[in-house]
């Protein structure tokens, strides 16, 4: 809340909202109003069917090719006016200095002209002005973020130029991890938040251009040269993007074969990693959430399906199992998104409602919370088609019960995890209970838990802007010390299969 609503009576306070909700209202233009009907009307059909206005194909094409021209800072309304939540690293803003996370833009101007006060504007449409074209001036009217009362206004101006967006791009950890034997154990971590791709630049063939699956390889390749024993591929909250880069991403870890079958009106496809090339070969895990979606589900459950990694995670990912496609209409409107295909494992299971089962369960805060397909209105149904031909391989999923207990085991002396426990219950009561006391009393005592759980159920999506602090990422930590436990159990079993062969073998090496 601001500063100015802690002074208003409830009663200010509520006339306040109703206001500002009004004047939300009276500032829908036609893009707004038709965006609203036409997606309501595509949504009966199922909940991935709706149309994209011209501003939200803009921002489709920014996520995917991870770059756009502005000033280099993230916004959400506030108060009726757009908030900075976050500069962007090396943004025309972040390299001016002067415009800070909390400060409250309530006028743009273009160059030299008037300002245009943008109080109470739809965000998509302040996002608007503030973007533009390389190299111009933009003029932004602020209420800094020192000033709580609100009343001091400040001019900022800056140049436009090119932000890339470096948060959403794949990135890789080394962590260590202490083992008996020697010193030190080191694995690799890549964290890879979106399937991006510059569908432009790639058509083109451009060399450079934008792709997560030469991202991930380039990582894998720089871990390899750090001498890594194991390997996460972190794909909590990755919601999906580009197929294709999905089919080349899982293409890394496997020779050759299918990856995914698509079910159109026409039949069904087999699409398939072509490449027979491996980067990585080493011990894998894949890490997921309820927030991983569609292209996600995808890599993660052909990787299942093949036994070549071991899943962990939520207890089901999201289950978007469909394709969209952008259907035109005409010259000044955005496409309508269609669902016209679903997709299914190479096991011939749809990842639509289900999405995948980890191999191995942590708890979630997700779990408890209404997220997923399944919470959906219009949710088509979850179905098979028969299976691929593949090769399984062997030897990971004899691994996963030994795993499991370890964890378990593990787990139940942690007492940072035991604490997660009890908080993640607390906010399934809290999702589970309907009704709330009217005695003053009773909800002033409630209201200072409610406000941990307000903030553990906004920071189970997003690290939340605001927390500076470094909180342990209890799930990564315990997939690392899964890791650690399946290459010690691949080593004793490789040693136990060598040791008699030995001397019967002495011409061939030791694989």
């Amino acid at each position: 809340e601001s500063m100015e609503d802690e002074k208003l009576t409830p009663e200010e306070f509520i006339r306040e909202r109703y206001k500002q909700f009004k004047l939300t209202m009276d500032s829908f233009d036609e893009e707004m109003l038709l965006q609203r009907y036409l997606s309501s009307f595509s949504q009966v059909y199922d909940p991935h069917s709706d149309y994209m206005s011209p501003s939200s194909v803009e921002d489709f094409d920014i996520n995917m090719k991870l770059s756009l021209v502005g000033i280099g800072a993230m916004l959400r309304p506030a108060d009726g006016l757009a908030k900075i939540v976050r500069i962007i690293p090396g943004g025309p803003a972040d390299k001016d200095g002067r415009l800070k996370a909390g400060d409250k833009i309530i006028a743009v101007a273009q160059g030299d002209a008037e300002p245009v006060s943008i109080r109470h504007w739809p965000l998509y449409k302040a996002v608007r002005l503030i973007r533009g074209e390389k190299d111009t001036k933009v003029v932004l009217s602020i209420i800094p973020a020192s000033d709580r009362s609100g009343t001091r206004t400040k001019k900022i101006d800056l140049i436009r130029d090119e932000v890339k967006l470096e948060e959403q791009a794949a990135k890789a950890e080394l962590k260590e991890r202490d083992v008996e034997a020697e010193a030190t154990r080191r694995l690799g971590v890549i964290i890879l938040p979106d399937f991006y791709a510059d569908f432009k630049a790639t058509s083109k063939n451009e060399k450079d251009a934008r792709r997560a699956s030469t991202d991930v390889r380039r990582l894998i390749n720089e871990l390899m040269l750090e001498d890594i024993e194991g390997l996460i591929l972190d794909l909590r909250n990755n919601g999906g993007g580009s197929l294709v880069e999905a089919i080349e991403t899982a293409g890394l870890f496997i020779s050759s074969g299918p990856i995914v079958q698509v079910k159109e009106r026409g039949g069904v496809q087999v699409l398939p990693d072509a490449d027979p090339e491996i980067s990585y070969d080493g011990p894998l895990i894949v890490l997921v959430n309820r927030l991983s979606a569609s292209a996600s589900e995808i890599l993660a459950a052909a990787l299942q399906d093949y036994k070549r990694a071991i899943i962990i995670g939520d207890s089901q990912t999201h289950g978007k199992g469909t394709v969209q496609t952008l259907m035109p209409l005409g010259k000044r409107r955005g496409p309508l998104k269609l669902t016209t295909a679903g997709f299914y494992r190479i096991n011939g299971g749809s990842t639509q409602l289900k999405g995948v089962t980890p191999d191995i369960i942590l708890p979630s805060y997700l779990d408890v919370m209404d997220i997923g397909e399944d919470s959906l209105k219009h949710a088509l149904p979850w179905d098979t088609i028969r299976p691929a031909m593949y090769r399984i391989q062997t030897g990971v999923s004899e691994l996963i019960p030994v795993l499991a207990a370890q964890s378990r085991e593990r787990l139940e002396t942690n007492e940072e995890f035991l604490a997660f426990i009890e908080k993640r219950d607390r906010l399934k009561l809290r999702f589970e209970t309907k009704t709330i006391s009217l005695s003053l009393e009773s909800r002033l005592a409630e209201a200072a838990a409610e406000k941990e759980l307000d903030d553990i159920q906004s920071g189970a999506f997003l690290d939340d802007e605001d927390d500076e602090e470094e909180t342990t990422d209890i799930i990564l930590e315990e997939a690392l010390n899964i890791l650690s436990d399946m290459i010690d159990l691949k080593q004793a079993n490789q040693s136990e299969r060598l040791a008699p062969t030995m001397s019967s073998r002495a011409g061939s090496p030791a694989k």
